[in-house]
């Protein structure tokens, strides 16, 4: 996707200025108007398009209109959910409005009444507003521009659109060309722009990665970044693989990233972009889960959108270089060298077989995905679906479609044949709400009902479905303090917290070394290992990161060795990981990190009156833990 670009705020008499003197004089006086509109304008003059063109509507016939709408259906279908999720946050005083490639209005939706007034009657479906057409408007700009537009009131070309600003981002087809426009129009100045543009790049971003789906359904879609916040978001890169390795298509954000043009990156095989075969890959899928991988490229966070049924059941044929497969560790194995860990593992696994919601605690990055797939799959239900939500990743106005799903004709524009939600993929299986303490409130209140009633109605359905899943939830919030913030329900705390289980931060695991031998062997390095001094840097380090910096670090130790090299040294570390595992760029944390942690384990005791074994079991650490750090902090 094109960069943003914001709109510098211009006066609107300039253009009323710009409009009189090209009036008068027949021509357009320079330097009055902004480039991007200023040229526009000119490309609009050189169209001859009249300043005081009046509206008319084109279409001959209703038929013509379906025939214009079923040969969009793939568009239209695409971008449904996003229209709907805009109607709900800007449709009070906006107009959404989705166009084709040749600017052809496909549907509005929002306060599309209030257009049909004075000269406002030709914005309505079947309507074409390119630049030749209708001079200057976001509609058209943006599909000659081929990047966001904003245009101002009286920036547009048409005099009766003056007092009107629209704000349009095109959307591009999995090959890159130019598939149609998401525009925002209101009455009124632009005001906040970036808060507009972005609303809509989001919406455009999961409308091209819903192309990608529907144009690519028998092959894998890949999303990626550098930085791993900038998933799920409008910056992701995405591609489609075929199932037998080649690259069919990109997206432009895919290309920017990795720095090829599609020409040169379309037809190659995913070995450049994965570091594997895709054999390899499917071999250690997991849908939805977040793998951080070194490439010819760089190193980057890949996410699997979407793979085909029949791709998990490519055969893999073994090789000596191969990985081993241990990306789904058993419940033994994850709480092996910690016996309070494994006991806890093993409470969760039992309350989970009997219908008992499980909470995972834990920082972000400690594992808490891994442990609840390892869960699902010691449970009775291991055969059936195991389906992870991120909480913290669905936008409000998306929840009741994605979550929900929906029947056929439940909405303008709504795909045929409806969409199957989340929560009923599940059924049978295990569902895993990730994030749950960052949910929003109004979702609280949605789930609590279906947990409850353990029924989901999807959107424009008459009746309830079944809904039989097991409940894991994950977070790394206190849940309790949420609760009295009045950030998570109540009612729903007590809904989903059967059994607890903390999963114990990096740095107090007492089996590091252990984990970092099962981490070297599931990376392909079989029989390497730390030298002395490399191991005592790994056990004082503090590991912000957690499990995902362990194993990146591992990962660069594996990259820098020379072949038949085992054991692993400080000679195969970057400078910059040296200097953070020696403390030279956590010496300034230590201190606060000290006392953060004597707080917590004062109020612990606070909150339990002094019971030692109570205090412990509530920061899920033994009690010789907890007297020890107590008496090493106080020091």
């Amino acid at each position: 996707m094109n960069r943003i670009k914001t709109t510098t705020e211009v006066p609107p008499f300039d253009a009323r200025l710009a409009r009189e003197r090209l009036s008068l004089e027949g021509q357009l006086p320079d330097g009055i108007l902004r480039a991007e509109i200023d040229a526009s304008w000119r490309r609009s003059l050189g169209h001859g398009v009249p300043l005081n063109s009046r509206h008319d509507f084109d279409l001959s016939s209703s038929a013509n209109l379906d025939l214009l709408l079923a040969s969009n259906r793939v568009l239209l279908d695409a971008a449904t959910a996003e229209i709907d999720y805009l109607r709900a946050r800007q449709g009070k005083d906006s107009v959404i409005i989705l166009a084709n490639a040749d600017a052809t209005i496909l549907t509005i939706e929002g306060q599309a009444d209030a257009l049909k007034h004075a000269a406002l009657g030709d914005i309505r479906p079947g309507t074409c507003w390119s630049e030749s057409a209708r001079g200057t408007n976001a509609l058209g700009t943006a599909l000659v521009e081929a990047r966001t537009i904003q245009i101002d009131c009286g920036e547009h070309y048409l005099e009766r659109l003056s007092d009107y600003s629209c704000t349009s981002v095109p959307i591009h087809c999995p090959q890159g060309d130019l598939l149609g426009v998401l525009d925002l129009t209101r009455q009124g100045p632009l005001g906040r722009v970036q808060d507009r543009t972005a609303l809509l790049a989001l919406a455009v971003s999961q409308i091209e990665g819903r192309l990608f789906n529907t144009s690519y359904p028998d092959q894998v879609v890949l999303a990626f970044h550098s930085r791993r916040q900038f998933l799920d978001s409008p910056w992701q890169g995405l591609v489609a693989l075929g199932l037998d390795g080649q690259i069919l298509a990109a997206s432009n954000q895919a290309c920017q990233l990795l720095g090829v043009a599609r020409p040169q990156l379309v037809g190659q095989q995913c070995e450049s972009l994965l570091g594997m075969r895709l054999e390899q890959w499917l071999a250690r899928l997991q849908l939805g889960r977040v793998d951080a991988i070194e490439t010819a490229k760089g190193a980057f966070f890949y996410k699997t959108l979407q793979v085909p049924l029949r791709a998990v059941s490519v055969p893999v044929t073994p090789r000596r270089s191969a990985r081993p497969n241990t990306e789904h560790p058993d419940l033994q194995s994850l709480g092996a060298g910690n016996s309070r860990y494994a006991r806890a593992l093993r409470m969760a696994r039992q309350g989970l077989v009997s219908e008992l919601p499980v909470v995972l605690l834990g920082e972000t990055g400690s594992g808490k995905e891994v442990v609840a797939r390892a869960l699902h799959l010691a449970s009775p239900r291991a055969a059936k679906p195991f389906v992870a939500v991120n909480c913290a990743a669905i936008p409000e106005g998306l929840i009741e479609s994605e979550l929900f799903g929906y029947r056929e004709g439940a909405f303008t524009g709504s795909r045929r044949g409806g969409v199957v939600g989340r929560l009923q993929q599940a059924h049978g299986g295990t569902l895993f709400l990730d994030e749950i303490g960052d949910m929003p409130l109004a979702l609280q209140a949605r789930l609590l009902r279906v947990l409850q009633e353990r029924k989901v109605a999807p959107l424009g359905a008459a009746e309830e479905q079944d809904l039989d899943v097991a409940l894991i939830c994950a977070t790394h919030r206190d849940l309790k303090r949420q609760v009295e913030e009045g950030h998570f329900r109540e009612d729903l705390y007590y809904r989903v917290n059967g059994i607890s289980v903390q999963l114990p931060p990096l740095r107090e695991r007492e089996d590091l070394m252990v984990l970092v031998a099962s981490l070297l062997e599931k990376l392909g390095g079989k029989g390497a290992y730390l030298s002395d001094e490399l191991s005592a840097l790994f056990i004082g380090y503090h590991w912000p990161g957690n499990i995902r910096q362990l194993e990146m670090t591992l990962r660069t130790l594996l990259a820098m060795r020379e072949e038949g090299e085992q054991e692993l040294g400080l000679e195969h570390l970057p400078d910059n990981l040296l200097e953070t595992l020696r403390g030279t760029q956590a010496a300034q944390a230590s201190g606060r990190i000290r006392d953060n942690e004597l707080t917590l384990i004062r109020q612990a005791l606070e909150r339990h009156h002094g019971n030692v074994s109570a205090a412990a079991q509530d920061l899920g650490i033994s009690r010789a833990t907890l007297y020890r750090k107590f008496k090493q902090l106080q020091s």
